[in-house]
Parts: structure tokens; C-alpha cells; sequence
């Protein structure tokens, strides 16, 4: 899988991640948009207040990837839709092969 929305980056990887606040579930429901702008579309149940959807946001992506919670930073779009995670002692090949399970 070679999924323009994962990327190595200094110490982790990088994912850009289109959150949808307010859903029935938390889960990865897919891919919004394509090529390099290509985003992990992710439903978070929590609503968009007070930085409860973020946090369930980073929570989501921590125990998909078997790493802590403080090693998900939101490196932007902590207030958008359209947001870019970093993954923190995670590596390329084994984000990819974990997210190839999900879409």
C-alpha cells in the first residue's frame, strides 16, 4: 500500500486524517480525496467541543498503533476537519501494513 496520506517524517510517521466529529463509532471509514492530498477519513464519536474529539482522535490512533497517547501529536488542524497526526517511534512499513487491514 502506498497511501499518500502516510509519510515518514523525523522520528515517526505522519498521517493526514479527515475527521468526521459526532459519529455513531470511532473507526476508519475509508480515504477522502486522492493522490498526494488523500486523506484517512476516520469517524470519532465525540463531538467537536472542547477538544473532545481530538483527544478521542489521538486515543483512536494510539491503541490502532500500540503506541502511548502522548506519542499522537497533532502537528496541524487542531481546530479543522482536515488535521495532520504524528506517529511518534512509529515506522513506515508497519503503519502501512497496520492501516492495509483497515481499508
Amino acid at each position: 500500500m502506498s497511501a499518500g496520506f502516510v509519510r515518514a517524517a523525523g522520528g515517526g510517521v505522519t498521517l493526514a486524517v479527515r475527521a468526521q466529529p459526532g459519529a455513531k463509532k470511532t473507526a476508519i471509514t475509508g480515504v477522502y480525496g486522492e493522490g498526494p492530498a488523500a486523506q484517512l477519513k476516520i469517524a470519532v464519536q465525540a463531538p467537536a467541543v472542547e477538544g473532545r474529539a481530538n483527544s478521542a482522535l489521538t486515543s483512536f490512533l494510539a491503541e490502532l498503533f500500540g503506541i502511548t497517547k502522548t506519542q499522537v501529536d497533532i502537528v496541524s488542524g487542531e481546530l479543522s476537519r482536515s488535521k495532520v497526526l504524528l506517529l511518534r517511534g512509529a515506522s513506515l512499513e508497519q503503519t502501512q501494513s497496520k492501516l492495509a487491514e483497515w481499508i
